[in-house]
């Protein structure tokens, strides 16, 4: 998926561009484009849609312009690319990654490019960039004043960019190439003097003097005819030049990059600030520029990303970065290991304080901090002004005519940072906490640099780097183990490492066997005072005490993700609380938000949570949580179906669960909580509590039946042992009639047909209608793959019969259609199409659950086609891989979609049902 601004402003997909519509909607879009990730107020929108006075309805308008793209999104499953359009109080939000953005891919390329010490690498570089272009930008858009100047910046870049690539084949000797960049785009922008100036030493450079000369003039009447003005500074110089006939060097002037390391790190790019052009330090500043910048980080190793974000967040006029992650990913360390890299651009000076926010020792004074910047920019002791206030203006001051970079490590809330601040527009101020300080990024603009835990191969990279490379290589897996047991926490790593170095006859696999202990990992990641339980622990202190409760009972979870309807069952409160408290928890990076409305924990801070206090209760409410939310999603996905199970006698009714809109809504669930469920049974299981165990298990039928081949019969073994410890008959039925048919489609028909048995002899005896007329259909499944087409429709007769008295329509419909497939496989076409419509026409609804319908459609079809209605036939079947298709029913779609070519040979028909046979493959 890509959003695209250079050029026509569209959103192109795998099947084709998305139709976005008239260009109100591409200017909204576009608006939204140009602050990825960032509100936009309707009053920025209303701006960029209309030019004079907007139309009394323009809200509404705008909601409707929303509505239309959020639709297109999900029409394309946008959200699986992380894009997602959302509102904000009176704001849009167009989240996603920025790399799906063309004009944010090509600010990076032409960073990389600038950055490159080689200049034939630049070349490609700014070539890739530039290739992005398909037209003017914005192209399609409504012409406002907002979008025009947008569309006009980006232009300007453009520009720039093509000035840079001239550049860079003038550094390689190739200037009838420069020449010939700068001629097609000085011809489209005769005005700019920029590109004439460069142009005309492009062709004197390649010895066309004379055409240099020719260029000036041309220009000049230009300017004089359209502006009534005469050449500037630049282009003047440029022609004196060319006049005099110079020699000119090799390398023309161009924007300098950031100056470069001393140990250049060639898979670390560093982009450029601003031109580096240090002005001479003046009398009034220290001889030596200020530096309290910590030493170099050792053994630094990684980050690409992150150092690139961090110098494209420090452009711009005043910038203040805000490193964020949680505690021991190596914020500061990555912070000062850049402004090391980055000093030669700070010739004011470069100022560190540690702010202390999550230290034992609590925060400095903000007088003590600003003493030492002054003490550093040469202010004498005894004109230090004794208030912080006094101290703050006389630190503005001070930078506001000075490069200076500022890092204030470690803060805890943005009132902490603001007073800090340099005045200085060349000023860069970075910040690191744990927490994302919106507040900061509300008053101040400031820019987030968002730091996660290290890759495996830079957790390995790490841990060479302090034990050397030898060690290391001598036990690469496990090398990657230890990296991965610690989460890739640098912090964990670092501690890791700190305890092989000091045990040099210790090896890494020891290490990762100990490690391998969930209940030792936290002690054996501590030492001396340096640890993840310390740092976490100092995190934990500063939260309130409804988000500390919270933290602390989520560490009962027995799976991976949880919602807030989750973590309220676990701290006993309201599912409101909850989302505050998570809020509060993902702020401080103890959680992380997975997907929207589902957050996860770190493995390590999960192991520290589980290690707080936490009331006995939590396991037991959560697993009736999710007993009562199994069944809802059941109710919801097979909807006019009886309740699967009653709850246990001693159950704990939530205050609130999930509520599900569809049968969609609720196979999404299951999908997405598959993991999570099963850790919820093994949790119930190892607790004794088997009807919990067996409930859950039971409750997921519809994804079961859903998915017959994604590897059920282990958990379906535990649900059979579960309700045979809880004694209940009527469970053990149900629970061996869904064993017996998972097992039937998985061909072991041999072992599911005492299963199937028991499961009828069970029903019959506990009276459960339901289930014994369930257990006779899927007999008659087993019965039917062992050759007995008779006995698998005589199963199926008795099964109606039982649902008819009953009064189950659900039950009835089901073995009507197998019934249907039993007479369809003995040739009995007639019996199998009244079967089938007998069964559709069931409750004089069309409204049948999805697979259902499609199942019987497709039965009536090939009945049909048996009777040699073709044209009939075909429209069943159509409509029943139309429907399949659309709900995602693979299984319905290949047996649908396989009668179809059996008398077509449409391509279109064979590639639709090859992917669905791929996808269904693909899960078994």
């Amino acid at each position: 998926m890509e959003f695209r601004l250079l050029g026509a402003v569209s959103v192109a997909t795998e099947s084709g561009e998305l139709p976005l519509g008239p260009a109100k909607r591409r200017s909204l879009l576009a608006a939204l484009l140009l602050r990825p990730n960032h509100p936009v107020p309707v009053g920025q929108l209303t701006a960029a849609l209309w030019d004079d006075e907007p139309p009394a309805r323009a809200r509404s308008v705008i909601q409707g312009h929303v509505s239309r793209l959020r639709a297109l999104f999900a029409g394309v499953d946008a959200d699986m690319f992380g894009v997602e359009l959302v509102t904000q109080g009176a704001a849009y939000v167009l989240r996603m990654p920025e790399s799906l953005l063309d004009a944010h891919r090509f600010e990076e390329l032409v960073a990389l490019g600038r950055s490159q010490r080689a200049p034939a690498d630049a070349v490609a570089m700014y070539q890739d960039a530039l290739s992005l272009w398909q037209g003017p930008a914005l192209t399609g858009a409504h012409p406002s004043p907002p979008l025009q100047a947008a569309a006009h910046a980006l232009e300007e870049l453009r520009l720039a960019t093509v000035e840079l690539l001239a550049a860079a084949y003038t550094q390689l000797g190739e200037h009838a190439r420069a020449a010939a960049v700068l001629r097609a785009e000085a011809d489209s922008h005769p005005l700019r003097e920029s590109l004439s100036a460069a142009l005309m030493a492009a062709l004197q450079r390649a010895g066309r003097r004379s055409d240099a000369l020719d260029w000036f003039h041309r220009t000049r009447r230009l300017l004089a005819d359209e502006l009534g003005v005469d050449p500037g500074r630049e282009l003047a110089d440029a022609y004196a030049v060319a006049l005099c006939g110079e020699e000119l060097g090799e390398t023309p002037a161009q924007p300098s990059p950031l100056s470069p390391p001393t140990q250049p790190s060639p898979s670390v790019p560093s982009e450029p600030l601003v031109p580096a052009s240090p002005a001479p330090v003046s009398p009034a500043h220290p001889a030596h520029p200020a530096d309290l910048l910590p030493r170099m980080p050792r053994g630094f190793h990684g980050r690409a990303a992150e150092l690139t974000a961090l110098s494209r967040a420090a452009a711009g006029e005043a910038p203040v970065c805000l490193v964020t992650g949680p505690a021991g990913v190596g914020k500061t360390a990555l912070v000062v290991h850049w402004a090391h890299r980055n000093r030669a651009s700070f010739p004011g000076g470069l100022l560190y304080a540690d702010l202390r926010g999550f230290s034992d020792t609590g925060t400095p004074p903000r007088i003590e901090v600003l003493r030492e910047f002054l003490l550093a920019l040469g202010v004498a002791p005894r004109r230090i002004p004794e208030s912080a206030d006094g101290a703050s203006a006389l630190f503005r001051s001070l930078a506001a005519d000075r490069r200076l970079l500022v890092v204030l490590d470690n803060a805890h809330g943005s009132a902490q940072v603001r007073e800090l601040l340099p005045g200085g527009t060349d000023c860069v101020t970075v910040v690191t906490s744990r927490y994302r300080l919106r507040g900061l990024i509300a008053s101040d603009a400031a820019r987030p640099v968002p730091v996660g835990v290290l890759e495996p191969d830079d957790g390995v990279a790490l841990l060479a780097a302090v034990l050397g490379k030898e060690r290391v290589l001598a036990e690469t897996v496990a090398a990657r183990r230890l990296a991965e047991l610690c989460g890739g926490l640098p912090l964990a790593l670092r501690v890791a490492a700190a305890r092989l170095a000091d045990q040099p006859e210790w090896s890494l696999s020891e290490m990762s066997a100990e490690l391998s202990d969930a209940s030792r990992r936290l002690s054996l990641l501590d030492v001396e005072d340096t640890g993840v339980r310390a740092a976490l622990r100092l995190t934990v202190s500063r939260l309130p005490d409804s988000a500390a409760h919270h933290f602390a009972h989520l560490g009962r979870h027995p799976g991976i993700h949880f919602d807030r309807h989750t973590a309220a069952a676990l701290a006993g409160t309201t599912p409101d609380e909850a989302r505050s408290a998570l809020d509060r928890l993902a702020a401080a990076h103890l959680v992380v938000r997975a997907t929207p409305g589902r957050w996860t924990l770190h493995d390590l801070v999960r192991l520290y949570a589980r290690g707080l206090d936490a009331d006995h209760g939590a396991v037991l409410r959560v697993l009736d949580h999710t007993v009562a939310t199994v069944l809802a999603a059941a109710q919801a996905a097979e909807p006019g179906d009886e309740p699967c199970f009653e709850p246990p006698v001693d159950f704990q009714q939530p205050s609130c669960i999930r509520e599900f809109a569809d049968r969609e809504d609720a196979m999404a669930w299951y999908v997405a909580e598959r993991e999570d469920l099963t850790l919820a049974v093994d949790a119930a299981h190892a607790a004794g509590l088997h009807g919990r165990t067996w409930r859950i298990v039971l409750g997921m039928w519809p994804q079961i039946v859903w998915r017959v081949g994604d590897g059920w019969t282990p958990l379906l073994y535990r649900a059979l042992e579960a309700a045979r410890a809880d004694g209940d008959p009527r469970a053990e039925g149900r629970v061996l009639a869904l064993l017996g048919w998972v097992l039937t489609e998985e061909g072991l028909v041999q072992e599911a047909l005492p299963h199937l048995e028991d499961a009828l002899a069970l029903a019959a005896r506990a009276g459960d209608a339901h289930g014994e007329a369930t257990a006779l259909v899927n007999l008659s499944i087993a019965r039917a793959a062992l050759g007995g087409p008779q006995e698998a429709a005589e199963d199926c007769v008795r099964a109606v019969d039982l649902a008819r008295a009953a009064g189950d329509l659900h039950i009835e419909r089901l073995a009507l259609h197998h019934l249907a497939r039993h007479q369809l496989d003995a040739g009995h076409w007639q019996s199998a199409l009244d079967t089938a419509t007998d069964a559709l026409a069931l409750d004089g609804s069309p409204a049948l659950p999805g697979a259902s319908r499609v199942l019987l459609l497709t039965a009536a079809g090939e009945a049909l086609l048996g009777l040699g209605e073709e044209a009939e036939a075909v429209r069943r079947l159509e409509s029943a891989a139309d429907e399949a298709e659309a709900s995602g029913y693979d299984e319905g779609a290949v047996r649908a979609l396989g009668a179809l070519l059996k008398v077509s040979s449409d391509l279109r028909l064979r590639a639709r049902y090859d992917t669905a046979l791929v996808r269904l493959t693909a899960r078994a």
